[in-house]
């Protein structure tokens, strides 16, 4: 999906292509030319000639949807950029792993708890794998697990561990350029903390060769020439001096940021609001070491079904597979693309409408102008190459069927979908194929669950049985519309009629409320809401529908 840099038009000219971008309000693009602008003020010298993106993963919980937002959404931000650059500058995409650091606490989704607390305080790739025998350390299996579905969803990436890369020595020169500026860090970051963890903080946590837990002490001699730090081992009294380099220290969160921006040349990355203040801090801290800090986005965070901050640790909120079991990527990747600044509930309610809104804009896609695709997420989703639109059906009137015939295989509803759209099978439509195993999937987890019919008051069943013998008449090649027209005329009734005067109709007629829709769905199907009524029935079947309020009617006898 995000592997190839693909132009959106064939046929239209780079040119034109870079000047619309230029100009395009939509986010990527905005982040886009922040890059450009970066470049631009650069000081002289021989031009640069690869931009690095890096997107940070902490490995002590498992990889969770926020993390694959943060890919998703820094990938969209790198294709805008290769666009407005006509593709002339290299760039690159680091996911970094911070699996150096240590185990704080043990989480909450994880098993063997229990062997997990023995190695708190140890760096995340010595402490065991919880999960199975297959991985060396618990950071290994993590990052296994990130980079599998990173590599699931296509994103064209360099993975980069934090162990390895202290451990080879390509952070060597930047931690002793951290040494020398060892003060300026303090000055930084110690006006930020409390009494208690002002007297123990320093820049450099040393890993102890006795425990190889990671310390959090101070540092009472530095040597700068030599490149070592001493510090005093808090269990045995002893002072124990240690070079900054090798692996034998990693960096405090602010300064490890810091670091690694200089170290790797990063050029733009993405933060939550949570940390706002760190990449303040983290920037001040890149100046001192004598580099610009990267071009930042901060992004609003994900809520769960009670409004709390998702966390990888206490594995709230959705997983990447349990989307994946009731939608495509690309609808996850829709969720992503809308408003990165606005805080958004992350919970399973969310996932029909982003399903139908993102084949809405492939089908408005196909009728847009050049400007008009640049501000289409769906052009951002493919990297500038939407597929054709090719769904006869939208998720919600699946969903629908599914309710309505308690569908529990996918031939039930390709039934109804081969009398609807005749010629329209699994073969033909592998999209639609999908999409259908996922209503399947959403009705059975959460919609069967929830299913309750309420019973008709008198004035209800009146006009249901009036819309039953309405139905019955009408002739077996109805339209959709010719379904709905009928639907509203025996709604416009009380205690239906639009009381508003909101709801403006051709014929002058008084307007229907959605109380009347509402009624339907709740009485019918035991759900508060559904897709166009007229369009559920024409393809569920006029006589099914009859049969279906027959049924309602019996219940409530």
């Amino acid at each position: 999906m995000y592997s190839e840099y693909v132009m959106s038009i064939a046929d239209a000219p780079p040119a034109d292509l870079r000047e619309l971008a230029e100009r395009s309000n939509a986010w990527p693009f905005e982040e886009a030319r922040k890059i450009v602008a970066r470049l631009q003020r650069a000081p002289k010298g021989p031009p640069k000639n690869e931009v690095i993106f890096e997107t940070g993963y902490g490995p002590s919980g498992l990889p969770h949807i926020g993390t694959f937002g943060e890919v998703a959404r820094t990938t969209m931000v790198r294709h805008a950029f290769r666009v407005l650059t006509d593709d002339k500058i290299a760039t690159r995409l680091i996911a970094f792993s911070d699996d150096m650091d240590a185990l704080r606490k043990v989480p909450d989704n994880v098993p063997n708890k229990d062997m997990l607390a023995s190695h708190l305080g140890e760096p995340l790739t010595r402490v065991p794998d919880p999960f199975s025998n297959e991985y060396p350390s618990f950071g290994a299996a993590n990052n296994a697990r990130l980079r599998a579905f990173l590599d699931r969803f296509g994103f064209d990436y360099e993975f980069m561990s934090s162990t390895d890369t202290y451990l080879s020595g390509r952070f060597d020169a930047t931690l002793r350029q951290m040494l020398t500026a060892y003060d300026q860090v303090m000055e930084i970051i110690l006006p930020t903390l409390g009494p208690d963890r002002r007297a123990t903080y320093s820049p450099f946590l040393p890993i102890s060769p006795r425990t190889h837990k990671v310390l959090q002490v101070p540092m009472v001699a530095r040597d700068v020439a030599a490149g070592t730090v001493t510090y005093i081992d808090p269990d045995t009294g002893e002072h124990v001096e240690t070079p900054v380099t090798g692996g034998r220290v990693k960096c405090q969160w602010k300064a490890d940021w810091a670091m690694r921006w200089v170290a790797l040349g990063i050029d733009y990355e993405m933060a939550g609001k949570d940390l706002i203040d760190s990449v303040r801090l983290s920037g001040q801290i890149c100046r001192a070491l004598g580099r610009a800090p990267p071009e930042n986005f901060i992004y609003e965070l994900f809520l769960d079904e009670q409004g709390q901050k998702i966390s990888k640790s206490k594995g709230n909120g959705l997983t990447i597979d349990e989307w994946l079991r009731y939608a495509s990527p690309e609808s996850l990747s829709l969720f992503m693309y809308r408003e990165p600044k606005a805080a958004k509930r992350l919970h399973f309610d969310v996932i029909p409408r982003q399903v139908d809104e993102y084949q809405q804009l492939l089908e408005a896609y196909q009728k847009q102008d050049l400007k008009q695709r640049l501000s289409n997420a769906a052009w951002h989703i493919h990297s500038g190459n939407p597929p054709s639109s090719e769904m006869p059906i939208a998720f919600s009137m699946l969903l629908t069927l599914v309710s309505s015939s308690n569908a529990e295989n996918a031939e039930t509803l390709w039934g109804f979908i081969g009398r609807y759209r005749p010629g329209v099978t699994p073969q033909t439509h592998p999209r639609l194929a999908a999409l259908v195993g996922y209503a399947i999937h959403y009705y059975r987890d959460f919609v069967l669950p929830a299913k309750t019919y309420r019973e008709p008051t008198a004035g209800e069943r009146a006009a249901l049985i009036d819309l039953r013998d309405a139905l019955s008449q009408l002739p077996a090649d109805a339209t959709a519309e010719q379904i709905q027209d009928v639907v509203y005329e025996i709604g416009r009734r009380e205690p239906f009629l639009d009381q508003s005067g909101k709801i403006k109709t051709k014929d002058g007629k008084p307007g229907v409320s959605l109380d009347w829709f509402n009624m339907l769905y709740q009485v019918l199907l035991g759900q508060e809401k559904g897709p166009r009524f007229g369009s559920f029935v024409a393809v569920y079947g006029s006589r099914n529908t009859v049969d279906m309020i027959d049924g309602a009617l019996a219940r409530s006898a």
